[in-house]
């Protein structure tokens, strides 16, 4: 069962405390790898991934049969300071959207046969501008936290989690800035295509906010509250539930890997239970996924959000599962190994 979380140093104490891996399902998966019907390492990068996910799982022959999408959405005050190509309105629109089946990830989470559910967030309340003031109050980083926490489904055995914000890649390069420093153009991207204008804008109000807020920013939280928004403190929330739970987790792109960097600053092995979908086209996208140390499965220039890098990874994971689990050894086979 997923224990509740009652206050933020409740979230930090149930993330420090999530349990590892099954040490003992690795080494069986492992030990299984190596009788499969092939030349030793013939599966490449599939192999390595079928053995993390037989140690989270629990089983050193895993199936994949009820993975879970989750969409959060919310709004940002900062939009205030013209940093998006779009006006706030279109993310209550592509919720609409989501919810009529309508969306890129409704067709990859229809694929890959994963349950989807949309939360939107207070989006007639959005966050507060973070270059005035904190984005959020503690009471709404914990709520939203809360909202992600309790949207994970505990018989899931995948999580991806993506988002839908007017505004949150502002949001994700401040929160990247802000943990692992540099500049703040480093850090920033076109997001829905901003012009070279825009860009320099964005930069700008990044630069600002870091600059208001940094002294307070102790670990991943402090960044979430100043800098974050609703949807990305619940896409945290889930991605800590799923540790707690030890359902691995797909990662999308930029924001939620912003997401999931805030808890890599609370806990070591936050992210163990976690690899990386994709290596979308957002500038920044790579050197964040470089400082949470995880390769991405798939690079194919994408820029949605949504989950949809995601959650197309899901079908990657389940090819190296199906063989892992699903190939004869060659004693099953018949064939000789030597």
């Amino acid at each position: 069962m997923l224990p509740q979380i009652s206050s933020l140093d409740d979230f930090r104490a149930q993330l420090n405390a999530a349990p590892n891996a099954d040490g003992a399902a690795a080494a069986g998966a492992e030990a299984r790898n190596g009788q499969l019907t092939k030349p030793p390492g013939a599966l490449g990068r599939l192999e390595d991934l079928a053995i993390w996910y037989a140690g989270w799982r629990g089983s050193e022959r895993p199936e994949i049969t009820a993975p879970q999408v989750i969409v959060f959405a919310g709004n940002h005050g900062v939009t205030a300071q013209g940093v998006s190509a779009f006006p706030a309105e279109v993310t209550a629109q592509m919720v609409l959207n989501f919810d009529h089946g309508g969306a890129a990830i409704n067709q990859l989470a229809k694929l890959a046969g994963a349950r989807m559910d949309v939360h939107a967030l207070d989006l007639d309340r959005p966050t507060q501008d973070f270059t005035k003031a904190p984005a959020m109050s503690k009471d709404e980083l914990l709520s939203s936290l809360q909202t992600g926490w309790n949207a994970v489904d505990p018989e899931a055995d995948l999580l991806v989690v993506g988002e839908m914000g007017i505004g949150n890649t502002t949001a994700a390069a401040a929160l990247a800035c802000a943990l692992f420093g540099g500049e703040a153009a480093d850090w920033t991207g076109r997001g829905t295509g901003v012009d070279d204008a825009g860009l320099a804008n964005k930069a700008r109000v990044v630069a600002e906010g870091v600059a208001l807020h940094g002294a307070d920013i102790k670990d991943g939280l402090d960044a979430l509250m100043r800098l974050g928004g609703r949807e990305i403190a619940a896409m945290a929330g889930a991605i800590a539930a799923a540790r707690v739970l030890r359902i691995p987790v797909i990662l999308d792109g930029y924001i939620c890997c912003a997401a999931a960097a805030c808890l890599m600053k609370i806990a070591g092995g936050a992210l163990d239970h976690a690899v990386a979908g994709h290596k979308g086209a957002e500038a920044a996208h790579f050197a964040l996924l470089e400082k949470l140390g995880k390769e991405p499965l798939l690079t194919l220039g994408l820029r949605l959000g949504e989950g949809s890098g995601a959650a197309l990874a899901i079908q990657i994971l389940k090819g190296a599962i199906a063989c892992h689990s699903g190939m004869a050894t060659f004693a099953e086979a018949g064939v000789s190994d030597g």
